[in-house]
């Protein structure tokens, strides 16, 4: 068993859920600068300790998990502090906000013989494991191409404050999950172009970068993929669409992962159709908060995995090396979205020094 604090509790709140419930984990305390919300969550989850110090989580010694859920900007200094004082480390995504850091905490993570792992919670949902599962024993044969999108009526967002902040993407934000279904599957992202807008809904509420966005990839061997997100528009219902979806095209079938609507469909190599969806036991499983929110059994299902890749010394993915290159890739795609042109993900590694 893996003793872990959780550092960050707005986001965090799902890997409290997640460590309660495992029996591979030991929830040590939790931390927040917010000592208000600190109290919430600790009446919430019925736990006798919280800190609003990050120190005490780092001089304990019991603890060798420490997952961290604060805003963007504060993810690399939070990772650096944790290797430094010799933790393993789970990071929500996006991984870390600025490049020029990444050399030195994969360079620490190796110093210090610590693991890192990138909180990439969707590839742990029950459709998209069950499509890796298959696709993994070639029941579509080889890929040629993939498509990725979320597609979410979040109005409800622009009503934030920090929604309307300058630094707020939803590139980074929202469209940072299919573009990791790509990176799963297509881990060779050479070029990226694509095109982008803010909708009428989000000029109107005053919002400062896109929120409707599609994008074209091309991979080293020549495939291509494309990713589309769209943030403050209605949407189909769920019996017609899916909120969040990966679809694989392959030499001998097809297959498509749907995430909120827990249902997953295939065609095989020969030819069958199969269509499955999962009941009550696990979206009460995946789903234990209000509207669907706060996804607590992916958290559980990737927190579990990482626990046992201390245990068993095997590297869980994405590691330190593939967040980078997630990050790397979504930059890329910010830098086309405001130039119109291809960007080369390699120039962005150049810039920073970096050989991912």
């Amino acid at each position: 068993m893996q003793n872990i604090a959780i550092l960050g509790l707005g986001e965090g709140r799902s890997a409290i859920s997640a460590a309660l419930a495992s029996s591979r984990l030991n929830l040590v305390n939790i931390c927040d600068r917010n000592e208000d919300l600190c109290i919430q969550r600790a009446k919430e989850f019925n736990l006798q300790a919280y800190t609003t110090d990050y120190e005490e989580l780092l001089n304990n010694p019991d603890i060798d998990i420490i997952a961290i859920y604060t805003p963007d900007n504060l993810h690399a200094a939070h990772i650096k502090q944790a290797l430094v004082k010799g933790k393993h480390v789970v990071c929500t995504k996006p991984f870390i906000h600025d490049l020029s850091l990444a050399k030195e905490l994969t360079e620490l993570a190796e110093k210090h013989k610590r693991k890192v792992f990138v909180g990439q919670s969707s590839r742990f949902f029950e459709p998209m494991k069950r499509q890796r599962a298959d696709f993994e024993e070639g029941v579509i044969g080889d890929l040629i191409t993939m498509d990725a999108y979320y597609h979410a009526d979040h109005r409800w967002f622009l009503s934030k404050e920090w929604s309307l902040e300058s630094d707020f993407k939803w590139l980074y934000g929202g469209l940072s999950h299919p573009v990791d279904f790509i990176r799963w599957y297509m881990p060779d992202i050479e070029e990226v172009v694509g095109f982008g807008m803010i909708s009428q809904n989000g000029i109107e509420a005053g919002l400062k970068n896109e929120d409707t966005m599609h994008f074209i990839f091309r991979a080293r061997d020549g495939r291509i993929a494309r990713v589309s997100g769209v943030y403050t528009s209605p949407t189909q219902p769920p019996t017609r669409d899916s909120g969040m979806s990966c679809i694989l095209r392959g030499t001998n079938g097809a297959s498509q992962a749907d995430y909120h609507e827990l249902r997953y469909a295939v065609t095989t190599h020969s030819g069958e159709e199969k269509i499955i969806t999962w009941g009550d036991l696990y979206k009460n499983y995946y789903f234990r908060f209000e509207g669907q929110s706060h996804h607590a059994g992916e958290y559980q299902n990737y927190l579990e995995y990482f626990a046992d890749s201390i245990e068993q010394g095997f590297t869980a993915y994405p590691d330190i090396r593939e967040g980078v290159g997630t990050v790397a890739l979504l930059q890329a795609m910010d830098r086309s979205l405001q130039s119109g042109k291809i960007v080369k993900v390699s120039d962005i590694l150049h810039e920073h020094n970096l050989n991912i």
